[in-house]
């Protein structure tokens, strides 16, 4: 049995929404963000870096969202939700797995931790880049998705990209323009949050906001 600790609504929503889509039991470990639960030694000494999600596999903690996800897709194969090595569109999940943690989620942390990268002085700015950036990437992707085969962010299956794709994607309801003002995002989107299995995990999480558009 897997043990997620996770905090209601972080990034630790992709991986509980995903170990809920393949079906592996698992168990969820709460661990407050808005009370600083991430950063007690004990949670410390299994994420160095204070952050949720962590997963314990096999007795074993494992620690950022985009490895854990792309971890269960290979554990659990017959879920689909990941081309096998040298299958056709082994490569693009691939690329918008890294594009999602490397660029996507950068971009956000600036967006909500301004100071961080500039300082109380350059927080203004800094929000202000970042929403430009957020705003080229919702670009990127709805042009994407309108080249698409099928329904998905890798054509007619879903796929741990989808996955973490729609979590970022909430993440942008607050700001001034969310993802669902770009047309093929909110088709996609639309979909996504019909599905079973995201709308038990807000329940679960108690997340009453976005799930109903």
């Amino acid at each position: 049995m897997y043990q997620l600790y996770y905090s209601p609504g972080t990034a630790s929503l992709a991986v509980h929404w995903m170990l809920m889509e393949i079906g592996a039991p698992f168990e969820l470990v709460l661990t407050d963000t808005a009370t600083g639960a991430q950063k007690h030694p004990d949670y410390l000494k299994l994420n160095p870096s204070g952050v949720v999600p962590t997963l314990i596999v096999d007795g074993a903690p494992v620690c950022e969202v985009a490895a854990i996800l792309m971890l269960l897709a290979e554990r659990h194969a017959e879920a689909g939700l990941a081309p096998a090595v040298g299958a056709p569109g082994r490569a693009a999940y691939l690329q918008w797995m890294v594009y999602l943690a490397n660029t996507v989620m950068p971009a956000f942390r600036v967006w909500f931790y301004p100071h961080e990268p500039a300082g109380e002085d350059g927080a203004e700015a800094a929000t202000a880049a970042s929403r430009a950036r957020l705003e080229a990437i919702w670009d990127r992707i709805d042009a994407h998705l309108a080249r698409q085969d099928g329904p998905h962010m890798l054509g007619q299956g879903l796929s741990a990209v989808d996955v973490l794709a729609t979590m970022l994607m909430r993440w942008s309801r607050n700001m001034p323009r969310p993802a669902t003002e770009w047309p093929h995002i909110a088709r996609y989107l639309a979909r996504m949050r019909a599905m079973p299995s995201l709308r038990e995990v807000h329940a679960r999480e108690g997340l009453t906001d976005w799930i109903d558009g």
